[in-house]
């Protein structure tokens, strides 16, 4: 077959970014897409205490195994599947179960640092970066860790304030100049993500 069109999709917490992913997968059949998920690759910690787990700054990028996740992308760029992590965010851990993944003429991948790589970046064909509001931001962020990830409000504000708004600023929002297309807003940007779309049923149709 022939090598995938890898299409990366990055942009601060609650900005929006696996709404974009999911509407760009829905909109082909489920035999030609993948996605991978950057927050998969979160390192496993099973061998340390769980009062030392919950101390890992989550938003810092040695938090991430992102060598796995090149090395898997490189072995769907040869045509083998790969078996994705699951990660257990209420245990700070990585679940024994996996994923298969077979490659696929297009595979996303998302995460908010997968542009700061650049190892990562090199293997991407097209690079999104997704810029909402840090205000939207931190509000989709308080509700998603609290309904999914069984978070206190407290607990989401502090680590906010205290880390996930540093590194952003530090890890996140530079890589936004090596972004092929911004899309602005999110998931709302219904017109972004039909020229997406529309440009990627082109690309496929031209090979």
């Amino acid at each position: 077959m022939k090598k995938p069109i890898f299409i990366g999709i990055a942009g601060g917490t609650g900005s929006g970014k696996s709404t974009i992913a999911k509407e760009i997968y829905g909109q082909f059949n489920e035999d030609c897409i993948a996605m991978i998920e950057h927050d998969a690759y979160y390192k496993d910690q099973s061998k340390i205490p769980f009062e030392e787990r919950v101390k890992t700054n989550y938003d810092h990028p040695n938090a991430l195994d992102t060598a796995l996740l090149i090395e898997h992308i490189e072995y769907l760029c040869t045509g083998n599947a790969i078996k994705k992590p699951i990660y257990n965010f209420a245990e700070h851990t990585r679940q024994e179960e996996t994923i298969l993944v077979e490659p696929r003429d297009i595979i996303i991948v998302e995460g908010i640092m997968i542009l700061e790589e650049p190892r990562l970046r090199d293997l991407l064909d097209i690079k999104i970066y997704v810029d909402t509001d840090a205000d939207v931001r931190i509000i989709r962020r308080l509700v998603r860790d609290i309904n999914e990830r069984g978070r206190t409000v407290d607990s989401v504000i502090e680590q906010y304030l205290g880390v996930v708004r540093p590194m952003h600023m530090q890890f996140v929002e530079p890589t936004k100049r090596y972004a092929d297309i911004i899309i602005p807003e999110g998931g709302h940007n219904r017109v972004a993500i039909d020229i997406m779309v529309a440009n990627i049923k082109h690309i496929l149709q031209s090979r």
